[in-house]
């Protein structure tokens, strides 16, 4: 989507004027009107999937997800819950599916099944969302919503609690009238932050479903939040590269509930009201992905910006991320897909390790996908799971690696019991950064630990639900704490337990899973 060029030019060079004075100009609380929209459909397939695109995908580390579920639109946007399920909506309809992995850990061969709907009245597409510490799943807004995929900018939104399947309508701050694609980050100290799309403020909620505080106007955000996505960093700071206010770029300080200037960008990399995501690496750079084929780096503990490398041109077209997906695996390196211009096919896919861009294998319909409907998770196996709205989902299992920022344990019960809720503490628990990253359109942060008990006897895998996380900060150094809930139907025995943050899982501590009935007290 677009705003007036007029006022385009207008915000950046209040920008300009404040930058040179040091500070970011007073934000202007007038609306920012739409003129574009990303599409809400993936583009029309006009590549018959052949033997070939399947054996190069299979060949480059893709496998397909076993399905069956009678999808409506297509399957969209997906999040990792913290009991290692993932759920995926079912896009402009009011239908989740959830995906279990199977007894031996493995997504592939996982089981499918539908959870609760969400209010009949919301089906929405291109809207925030976020896993909030206490294991309930926050969506809000909508740029389209319902049958049809009809343009809304809702004010919408719902909360899901896993442990009851049930959602619950939310009801928008006082006075917005829309939220539409909106962005939301939850930060280090567990606050979810929900940013509207189409003003340049943000409002904060604690915890449940009411009680919003409006940030803004007045706290320094230079333009409407709009297309622009939110990385949470180390300090617990918030980085947003301005998209109506380009190339300029702005932090968000929790403390002081203020934005401040974070630099001007050496290079736009902004086009069509359109840019890429915004993905924290281990070493504390973030990597920008742009619309313009352009990316830039941004090195947070020197606060300073710096051009790399391009996406290169292919057959005669410049290739970018005009809306679009990343994510973080855990040896480091970002993959991430890129297309021509605005909503074009096809999708190529990419490794940034840092200096340079890699190509490698896509997945069998990416000669159908741009970049803007295809979605990236990572999973506590390391692997990474990819929808583009078709009914074949795709998962990437190669270039693992191993990090050296895996999760390590400091304290956790030597004995458990199935139906009982433990407590298990340590350092990296919520790995370095976000991991899967979008922008304005998608939110699936899994920057939270999940806890994984294997039996020694039968190799079965369970995961326990954690919920209560102390801090959901990223490579914050300081020590972490969750609560997680053994299911009751574990198998008992010798067992190791681990922690996995961002796809990688700590090193094994030796427990034994009790038979006898017993509840902790």
């Amino acid at each position: 989507m677009r705003f007036p060029l007029a006022l385009s030019f207008l915000t950046a060079a209040l920008f300009l004027a404040a930058c040179s004075a040091g500070s970011v100009p007073a934000p202007d609380s007038g609306v920012f009107l739409h003129r574009r929209h990303t599409p809400p459909f993936p583009p029309r397939a006009r590549h018959r999937v052949t033997g070939t695109d399947v054996s190069r995908a299979r060949a480059g580390g893709w496998q397909r997800i076993s399905a069956g579920v009678p999808w409506v639109d297509g399957p969209s946007t997906e999040l990792l819950m913290t009991d290692g399920t993932v759920l995926v909506q079912d896009y402009c309809t009011s239908n989740w599916h959830r995906l279990t992995p199977d007894q031996n850990g493995n997504y592939t061969t996982g089981t499918w099944s539908k959870i609760a709907a969400m209010p009949s009245n919301y089906g929405p597409l291109y809207f925030a969302s976020a896993v909030l510490p206490n294991g309930y799943v926050m969506v809000n807004g909508g740029e389209y919503n319902g049958s049809g995929c009809a343009s809304a900018e809702t004010n919408l939104g719902a909360l899901y609690d896993p442990f009851t399947n049930t959602w619950t309508a939310v009801s928008p701050p006082s006075g917005w009238s829309s939220i539409g694609d909106a962005q939301s980050v939850v930060l280090a100290n567990g606050t979810y932050m929900l940013g509207n799309c189409c003003y340049d403020y943000q409002a904060l909620l604690t915890g449940g479903s009411s009680g919003w505080t409006q940030t803004g106007p007045g706290n320094g955000k230079g333009d409407a939040n709009s297309e622009e996505g939110w990385t949470l960093l180390p300090n617990g700071n918030v980085l947003v590269v301005n998209v109506d206010a380009a190339p300029y770029s702005q932090v968000y300080n929790p403390n002081t509930n203020e934005w401040t200037s974070a630099g001007k960008l050496p290079v736009n990399i902004v086009t069509g009201a359109e840019i890429g995501p915004q993905t924290l690496r281990p070493n504390e750079t973030v990597f920008v992905a742009g619309a313009t084929g352009a990316n830039v780096v941004y090195n947070v503990k020197r606060g300073t910006w710096s051009q790399t490398a391009s996406f290169p041109v292919v057959s005669g077209q410049q290739l970018d991320v005009a809306d679009g997906p990343s994510a973080l695996l855990p040896n480091g390196n970002v993959m991430i897909p890129a297309s021509p211009g605005l909503y074009n096919a096809p999708s190529y896919y990419y490794l940034f390790n840092g200096s340079q861009l890699t190509s490698i294998a896509a997945p069998p319909n990416a000669p159908n996908d741009s970049t803007y409907n295809t979605r990236l998770l990572l999973l506590p196996t390391g692997q990474v799971m990819e929808t583009d709205g078709s009914t074949d989902i795709e998962m990437y299992s190669g270039n693992k690696g191993s990090g050296k920022w895996a999760p390590s344990i400091s304290t956790a019960p030597s004995t458990v019991y199935g139906g009982n809720t433990y407590t298990v503490a340590g350092m990296g628990f919520n790995g370095v950064s976000q991991a899967n990253m979008y922008g304005d359109d998608a939110q699936q942060a899994s920057n939270y630990p999940l806890v994984r008990i294997v039996n020694d006897t039968t190799a079965h895998v369970f995961y326990c639900r954690t919920h209560g996380t102390s801090s959901m900060g990223v490579n914050a150094g300081v020590s972490v704490s969750t609560s997680f809930d053994v299911p009751s139907g574990i198998e008992s025995g010798p067992a190791t337990l681990v922690v996995v943050a961002n796809g990688i899982s700590s090193q094994p501590v030796a427990i034994t899973v009790a038979s006898s009935p017993h509840r902790k007290r």
